[in-house]
């Protein structure tokens, strides 16, 4: 848990430092020249790239989006890495290996070898099951009993992986309220502009309603690319769950009810 927690802090920095590179090398130096450019012909800025993103607003915003694509993506990697895990029988390479005549022998040295395992592959929800389920029946020598443990396994992964969802749906929620307290700002800076707005220069009005606008229109796109990132990646975990029951059931019910 300490070792997530220092990788997702450690993101978040490269996050932050990679996109105020980005910001000080072209967004904002490229929104100033435009602004300037407008300003001087006494007109609104365009509504190109550098100038949408150009506010602090949008800067957080695209930050936390990064950071958000690259929590996904560690676990869409983990999910990838796991992917061959629920296609190899443990119990009968391991019975076959040692010629191992006893049902319950062949599974007492099948979570012997699994936990020499390494733990990338011991953490894997199939091999947790497998060896919580296995567990059982040697304690119970029950089949029963042993799929209610599968079952509870299952349920007790869903709600790991849920909890483990928390930060990505957080920053996911909190990206349009960024992009709303960008809003408020703009249309408050607005509204103190509307002395020189009723005097005819609406200049300085147009490019605060933008700031509004933009900070809105960046967090929204943001927020909805991440969300269908997010129930894809929920997808594939629910479906990883889905198999991992189906293993159990295939090469140890199955194996035990004999």
């Amino acid at each position: 848990m300490v070792r997530k927690v220092i990788i997702a802090t450690v993101l978040l920095a490269v996050c932050i430092v990679f996109v105020q590179l980005i910001y000080a090398g072209f967004i904002t130096p490229s929104a100033e020249r435009l602004v300037a450019e407008a300003q001087a012909a006494g007109t609104a800025a365009p509504q190109v790239i550098s100038v949408i993103l150009k506010d602090g607003e949008q800067q957080v915003c695209v930050t936390l989006a990064l950071w958000c694509l690259f929590l996904m993506a560690g676990k869409f990697w983990g999910l990838w890495n796991e992917s061959h895990l629920d296609k190899i029988d443990y119990v009968g390479l391991i019975s076959e290996g040692n010629n191992l005549g006893d049902e319950k022998d062949t599974l007492r040295k099948t979570m012997t070898e699994i936990e020499k395992l390494p733990e990338k592959f011991t953490a894997s929800p199939v091999v947790q099951t497998l060896l919580s389920s296995i567990r059982r029946y040697l304690m119970t020598d029950d089949v029963h009993s042993t799929s209610e443990a599968i079952s509870l396994s299952i349920d007790a992964l869903a709600m790991r992986q849920e909890s483990e969802n928390t930060m990505i749906r957080y920053i996911i929620w909190a990206i349009p309220s960024i992009g709303f307290i960008g809003t408020v700002r703009g249309i408050g800076a607005a509204l103190s502009q509307a002395d020189e707005a009723l005097a005819g220069d609406i200049t300085l009005m147009t490019d605060s309603l933008g700031v509004a606008f933009n900070s809105t229109l960046v967090a929204l796109v943001l927020s909805i690319f991440l969300m269908l990132m997010l129930h894809i990646l929920q997808g594939l975990q629910d479906g990883q769950l889905i198999k991992t029951q189906a293993y159990c059931e295939k090469f140890l019910l199955n194996r035990i009810s004999k």
